[in-house]
């Protein structure tokens, strides 16, 4: 035998030798009980990825709904402020009416007192004036009692024209 065929055979008894030793410390079912304890690891976080992933679309959902609902909320108190704007000043509005009607009356009053005033004012005026008009007229040609009964009779004359 030459030497390339001694080692040739020396290296295959060793891999021999190498096997049925791997196979007596059971070095197969120990990387097959590895490789399984790692797939169960690997299947078990899966698992957990999945149940979180189910749970974040849960959450998500559900804050997607109390958005929505933050903006229906939203928008019902916008409307409702609208509406109580709107009423706030349609009451400023009668309000301001009421008010320029009172005032409206009572300048209406005013007025109306002022003209009364003034009427009164110028019959009295005018009584003066008719009365020394008849006086001057009549003391130029009546005598003193004369006069004075024309004068009683005229007085009474105007007062109850007046009245």
């Amino acid at each position: 035998m030459d030497a390339t065929s001694l080692a040739t055979v020396w290296a295959t008894v060793a891999l021999f030798i190498l096997i049925a030793l791997m196979i007596y410390l059971k070095v197969p079912g120990a990387m097959s009980k590895s490789l399984d304890a790692r797939a169960d690891k690997i299947r078990s976080e899966l698992d957990e990825a999945r149940k979180l992933r189910e749970e974040a679309q849960a959450l998500l959902v559900e804050y997607q709904k109390k958005r929505k609902d933050a903006e229906k909320e939203a928008a019902d108190i916008v409307e409702a402020a609208k509406r109580e704007a709107k009423a706030l000043a349609e009451e400023a509005h009668k309000k301001t009416e009421d008010y320029v009607a009172r005032r409206t009356v009572v300048a209406e009053q005013k007025i109306g007192q002022a003209e009364r005033e003034a009427i009164a004012e110028v019959r009295a005026r005018a009584v003066d004036l008719a009365v020394e008009a008849a006086r001057s007229v009549l003391a130029s040609k009546v005598d003193a009692k004369a006069a004075a009964d024309l004068f009683k009779a005229s007085v009474q004359d105007v007062k109850s024209k007046l009245n």
